[in-house]
């Protein structure tokens, strides 16, 4: 119990990293191009404690549920003081204003990289794409008199690169190159850094009505992890991340159609595990995962809710980052298309007129979010 206590205080403080780390990108950028930051806070809720630097209040709210950089000028329902009209937000370039609002995804996006790559120098990243490399795991006697892949001198490890000179890059291959084949057959072993030949006395075995090679060889199955070494690491990285990102977005487009098996899991039906989770159940995996020493889990799990932290922030829907950089483009978009015919740009939009909107998906986000908690007390997703 202290190991699974342990894991879940790890974790939630990794998610309120995350979390500082985001509302830090909005900061730093906001403040590289010469805005205003009145405020500072990580989290929800009620005020933990807060303290002013300059023009910011820092503070940290009591629910690690998000948090909020205020600039000044975000938006047109921000009432601004004299000296911060000049620095509103809206009117600095599209661009500008995108960097501001992409600068959380972004910093969710490092993050994760940041520990995928050190998982891959050490533990390996999870091997997503397996494949049946023709590596030896043991040789085996093909009926009681006959050991084929022994007799030739074939270990554990090998890989068999060809057999009879045929190139063999799977195990399948290999599978099929000995089923032709009958008596003494070359077989190329790479074994550590050097390559050797190996003449195996491939035996004739009557299987499914039929005739086929077998020389008495079990291959490995496919490593779990695969480590890389520090320049390797960081093209194996990029590919993993990018790979993370499309299964967040996959999750994302699943996300409706899989709420009523939430709500039957919290009725008692056995809870499937590729139901939407809360920021609760993922620090009760990460608890579960250092209870069993499985910090390579641990890592994976923070890293890919970064990840899905970085692609649910850009969705276009307010109060989302993503929502206020559709609203920047589309002022961009529309501001173009009438000065091409000699109107005049109409400014920021109204965001009064938003507002109902906004509303109603807050709401469902809220609704949605006290489900998954729910869910994940009373009947929690669980490692296998």
């Amino acid at each position: 119990m202290p190991a699974y206590l342990i894991g879940v205080v790890l974790f939630v403080l990794g998610l309120c990293l995350s979390l500082t780390l985001h509302e830090a990108g909005h900061l730093l950028t906001a403040r590289a191009f010469g805005l205003r930051v009145r405020r500072f806070f990580v989290g929800r809720g009620p005020t933990v404690f807060s303290f002013r630097r300059g023009h910011t209040e820092y503070g940290l709210k009591a629910l690690p549920i998000g948090g909020f950089c205020d600039i000044a000028g975000m938006t047109t329902l921000d009432e601004l003081t004299a000296d911060e009209r000049p620095r509103a937000m809206w009117r600095l370039p599209a661009w500008k204003r995108t960097a501001v609002m992409a600068a959380g995804p972004v910093t969710h996006v490092l993050l994760a990289m940041a520990i995928l790559y050190g998982m891959a120098v050490t533990t390996g990243l999870p091997n997503l794409h397996p494949v049946n490399e023709p590596v030896v795991a043991a040789t085996t006697c093909v009926d009681a008199t006959s050991c084929p892949a022994a007799e030739a001198g074939l270990r554990p490890g090998d890989r068999i690169t060809a057999v009879a000179g045929a190139a063999t890059p799977l195990w399948e291959d290999v599978l099929a190159a000995v089923r032709v084949a009958n008596g003494p057959t070359a077989l190329t072993v790479r074994r550590g850094d050097e390559t050797v030949t190996l003449t195996a006395d491939v035996v004739r075995v009557r299987r499914d009505g039929g005739e086929v090679g077998m020389i008495g060889a079990t291959a490995a199955p496919p490593p779990a992890y695969l480590a890389h070494g520090p320049a390797a690491a960081t093209g194996a990285t990029v590919t993993f991340t990018a790979d993370l990102i499309q299964r967040a977005a996959a999750q994302l487009v699943a996300f409706p159609q899989r709420i009523p098996a939430v709500v039957e899991a919290i009725g008692g039906a056995e809870r499937d595990p590729d139901t939407p989770i809360s920021m609760v159940g993922a620090s009760r995996l990460g608890g579960e995962a250092v209870e069993r020493g499985l910090w390579e889990v641990f890592l994976l799990l923070l890293a890919s809710l970064n990840l899905f932290m970085a692609v649910f922030n850009l969705l276009p829907a307010l109060p989302l980052d993503g929502g206020h950089i559709l609203i920047i483009w589309y002022e961009r978009v529309r501001d173009t298309v009438r000065r091409m015919r000699g109107r005049p740009a109409l400014g920021p939009i109204d965001f009064t007129r938003l507002y109902p909107v906004t509303l109603a998906l807050v709401v469902i986000g809220g609704a949605v979010m006290l489900l998954t908690i729910t869910a994940d007390v009373v009947n929690p997703v669980r490692l296998s």
